[in-house]
């Protein structure tokens, strides 16, 4: 049984998720505030996190430094405003997703399910990765179809591929790819992205694959 520690201050939310989440067969445990959730954790090592970001004791960022401190669990964070700085930053922080309050059950479900399909598998980053009409092999960076990418597409197209589902965040990709004096030239990602839809996608206008969450970051959707 999958074991989810759900943090929030608000009584009605964590009862409501807590219901929710044990009628699914999760095993559930809550805290209200970050130092017990840390505490929590480090107890009874839950197989995923859902945090809220605005807890009384100590910043949602601050609960996971701590916890990746020692721990790869997986982390999705709930947010208030979609884009808000604090949603970035729990996402270099690293956080593996977020939801927007307020939410809809089905989706932060989908969400839950997708982060703990991603850690059980504990596998090696797929080698072949189908998008479209094109089937991108990583191992020797070639692309059905006569696809030709430069080097810049390739490392953005590696970091989506090899994060099913994950949101990958502007910072982390223009981090990664241009360097750290890169974290605010988004404009290089919606450029670049912009090219990868072309070449990939059956629509560019309309990507299935290669999704855009507004101000957050990219991801890679099968």
């Amino acid at each position: 049984m999958t074991k989810i520690l759900i943090v929030d201050d608000e009584p009605q939310i964590l009862r409501a998720l807590r219901i929710n989440f044990a009628a699914r067969h999760y095993e559930v445990a809550v805290a209200a505030d970050g130092g017990s959730a840390l505490r929590q954790a480090a107890d009874w090592h839950p197989d995923l996190v859902l945090l809220d970001l605005g807890l009384p004791d100590i910043e949602g960022i601050e609960v996971i430094h701590g916890l990746r401190g020692w721990s790869q669990v997986p982390i999705i964070v709930l947010t208030g405003r979609v884009g808000s700085a604090d949603a970035v930053s729990a996402l270099d922080a690293g956080a593996d997703d977020y939801v927007t309050k307020p939410f809809g059950l089905d989706e932060l479900l989908a969400r839950v399910r997708a982060a703990t399909r991603r850690a059980a598998a504990h596998q090696p980053e797929t080698a072949v990765v189908r998008i479209g009409d094109h089937t991108v092999n990583l191992a020797d960076k070639t692309i059905t179809g006569g696809v030709r990418l430069t080097p810049t597409e390739w490392h953005l197209l590696e970091m989506l591929l090899r994060n099913p589902e994950k949101l990958v965040s502007q910072r982390q990709m223009l981090t990664e790819v241009w360097g750290a004096t890169y974290v605010t030239a988004t404009h290089y990602l919606r450029q670049y992205m912009a090219q990868l839809r072309r070449k990939l996608e059956r629509d560019p206008a309309r990507p299935v694959h290669l999704i855009t969450e507004p101000g957050m970051g990219y991801r890679f959707r099968p």
